[in-house]
Formats: structure tokens, sequence, C-alpha cells
């Protein structure tokens, strides 16, 4: 990204790094964080000695705001939202935050209705629902 232009979420001027990136939702940072704290406990009778506090701290921010908590609906969030062809960043923004309308998805991530996209109300819809879907029978 260029010096001169300023970096914009809404318009997906995030920086080229940024844009390639590979991000994860805090539901899939929970389940990896948890993995490993399992991992440190069978490791150490006393786990206290292996965890640092900023793992403990992270640990417990993302499992307070996952709205996911089942590792097969954690799976199934990023498949449905990988069909509609969005960047990592909306992704993940959509997966986090949870949208329950269009016009909440939209505010919230205002490149799925720029220009040239292929995300129609109806389609952004149907996302919604499906991952609504996902949320009722967790």
């Amino acid at each position: 990204m260029s010096g001169e232009e300023e970096e914009n979420a809404a318009e997906l001027k995030i920086g080229d790094e940024f844009l390639k990136a590979k991000c994860l939702m805090n539901c899939e940072v929970s389940l990896i964080l948890e993995h490993k704290f399992e991992q440190l406990q069978q490791m150490s009778d006393d786990p206290r000695n292996q965890v640092s506090q900023v793992f403990e701290k992270s640990l417990q921010y993302v499992k307070r705001f996952s709205r996911y908590k089942n590792p097969d609906a954690v799976k199934q969030v990023r498949e449905i939202l990988s069909r509609y062809q969005l960047t990592e960043f909306e992704l993940c923004v959509l997966g986090n935050l949870c949208p329950e309308t269009v016009e909440e998805a939209i505010a919230m991530v205002p490149s799925i209705k720029a220009k040239g996209r292929v995300h129609d109300d109806e389609a952004i819809d149907k996302m919604l629902n499906d991952l609504a879907l996902i949320k009722k029978f967790e």
C-alpha cells in the first residue's frame, strides 16, 4: 500500500499484507488456544507454571467473545462464509460479530456491497440465515 493512500476498512483499503493474510475468527482462535492449554496441562502437574498471563488473558478473551463454541459449528461457519467469495477480513468480521439483518451486515462490512461485488441483499440475507441456523442448533 502506498504511503499516500489512506487505509479504510469500509473500502477494503487495509494494506496488501493484511489482504493476503489468513485471518481467524475468535471462535477459531479459542479452539486453538484450548487445545494448546490442554497440551500444557498434560505436560505438567502444575499447569500454571507453563501458562503465561498473556496466554490466559487471550484465552479468556476469545472464549468470552466467541459466538460459536462447538468445533463442528466453527467449521461450518467458515465453510458457509467462504461460499460467498468474501475476503478473509470480511469473513472474520461477519463471523465474529454475527449481524442479524442485511442492514447490520452492510453497516459492519460496507465492502460487501461495493461496486463490482456480487453480493445483493438476497445473497447477504441467505448467508445470515445460514449462520443463524448454525447458532440455533449449536
